[in-house]
């Protein structure tokens, strides 16, 4: 009788360890699915990013403006405020993303002057701000990275840069050549000489939300 009592004994408490077990599992896997992740209170992905750009064709530089609809930040990205965000933030950007308000010209740019270089179906960089008015990005492009200085701005939730490249920079001279042959007539200025300028102004603004 004894032994019966002790038996049932043995096993109610080892019932009851392994409904304890059972519950505090139930309340860390319940805990696991509730915790959320903290949002960062700047997110440059999330942010109104917009890149626009500006070459220049004929002997008196007229302005062709454009710009790339989408940007993918890569790495970083994130931080507490926005120069956090900006700093060390890793993005790519597809050329496919040309737009110009002209459908012959964004194939003729894709074509023609991408589509000869190396490797350029993305740009790609990384932000580094080096006090509070200027930075530079490391950008790659035809196959090359080479540094992009600019001068920015933060104005609240709204970051400003602005930079001016040469392209002969990235060795793309001979992309710059078959763009302006491809449009040889369309960059003809008044005095007759068709000419692509190689420099291209660039100006990016993003406005955190």
């Amino acid at each position: 009788m004894k032994k019966l009592a002790f038996s049932l004994t043995v096993c109610l408490l080892a019932l009851q360890m392994t409904s304890c077990k059972k519950e505090a599992k139930k309340e860390t896997e319940q805990e696991e699915i509730t915790v959320e992740k903290k949002q960062a209170a700047f997110s440059l992905q999330n942010a109104d990013n917009q890149i626009n750009w500006t070459a220049f064709k004929t002997t008196d530089k007229v302005p062709v403006k454009g710009q790339f609809q989408k940007v993918t930040i890569t790495a970083g990205g994130e931080g507490e405020t926005a120069k956090d965000a900006i700093n060390n933030a890793a993005f790519s950007v597809p050329v496919s993303s040309i737009f110009t308000s002209d459908t012959s010209r964004d194939f003729k740019i894709k074509k023609f002057f991408f589509g000869v270089m190396d490797s350029t179906e993305l740009l790609s960089g990384k932000l580094v701000l080096e006090n509070d008015s200027i930075g530079y990005t490391d950008l790659t492009m035809n196959g090359v990275t080479k540094k992009l200085p600019f001068n920015y701005s933060l104005d609240g939730k709204t970051f400003t840069m602005n930079a001016s490249m040469k392209i002969s920079d990235w060795q793309a001279e001979k992309a710059l050549d078959s763009l302006n042959l491809a449009c040889k007539d369309l960059h003809k200025g008044a005095d007759g000489v068709s000419k692509t300028w190689d420099d291209v102004a660039i100006q990016i603004t993003s406005v955190f939300k």
